[in-house]
């Protein structure tokens, strides 16, 4: 049996790095675990969120899992560092795309708008990434912890997202913008909506094609590329198993992402 890949996220955001792993690495097998009990984890304390995270990997790791994903950019940022040092297997995290977003608009004298959680938004990491790409302070960060709990209830569309949407960009002269960075993974969902609202001239970008690609080479250097066919085990942290009606809804989600 081959050794399978774990992604882990506090709920469904981590669905949308996974889809991407599904497209880029075919031949893996994979788990993917929801700690659904405890979301959102963006509005808690550092302290909680790396108790949580722990948690969840432990669970994680003792399936006999080849490496974990945190597709979850408030967990990589509590936790990741912690756990490469727990751990011996690869730990991959998420890092929203500042950089080229950053190296873009510097040269078209734009600036760029970074969403976040409140908890990514405010840790170190996210900061030192700025502090060391952001030479001419054109990254300004906007706190989108709403759009989480939209997606945790599976509402995608609608008024009350786009007037959500609105009434947050409106502080922000978006001529002067030219990329919007999605630094949590259940933004994604709303790209569709985010370019409806946003002026045609801004790009929206996340970090989930870099993080995929890490992750393929990480397997490779280690000679460890897979030999399945795309299965995935679902967990619920509220039940373990994922229940029939939970994988419905989880295969409606896919359906989205193919659309972004």
């Amino acid at each position: 049996m081959t050794r399978r890949i774990a992604f882990f996220d506090s709920g469904i955001g981590g669905i949308t790095v996974l889809h991407e792993a599904l497209r880029l690495l075919p031949n893996e097998d994979y788990i993917y675990y929801a700690d659904t009990l405890n979301a959102p984890y963006g509005t808690r304390e550092k302290h909680e969120v790396k108790k949580l995270v722990y948690d969840a990997v432990d669970f994680i790791v003792r399936q006999g899992v080849k490496g974990v994903v945190i597709a979850c950019n408030t967990a990589t940022s509590a936790a990741v560092e912690d756990l490469r040092r727990l751990y011996s297997i690869p730990i991959i995290g998420m890092e929203p795309a500042v950089k080229p977003a950053v190296e873009k608009n510097g040269r078209e004298h734009k600036r760029v708008i970074v969403t976040a959680t409140p908890l990514t938004l405010k840790e170190e990491k996210l900061r030192n990434l700025i502090d060391r790409v952001d030479n001419e302070h054109i990254v300004d960060l906007l706190p989108l912890p709403e759009l989480v709990k939209f997606a945790e209830r599976y509402e995608f569309s609608g008024e009350d997202i786009a007037g959500y949407i609105r009434e947050e960009f409106g502080g922000f002269d978006l001529e002067q913008y030219g990329t919007v960075v999605l630094g949590c993974t259940h933004f994604i969902y709303f790209k569709n909506i985010l370019a409806d609202i946003l002026p045609s001239h801004i790009d929206i970008i996340d970090g989930n094609r870099g993080t995929v690609s890490n992750l393929k080479r990480t397997m490779e250097n280690r000679g460890e590329q897979g030999s399945g066919s795309g299965r995935v085990e679902y967990y619920i942290s509220s039940t373990l198993s994922a229940s029939e009606d939970e994988l419905k809804k989880i295969n409606s989600l896919y359906k989205i992402l193919s659309t972004l």
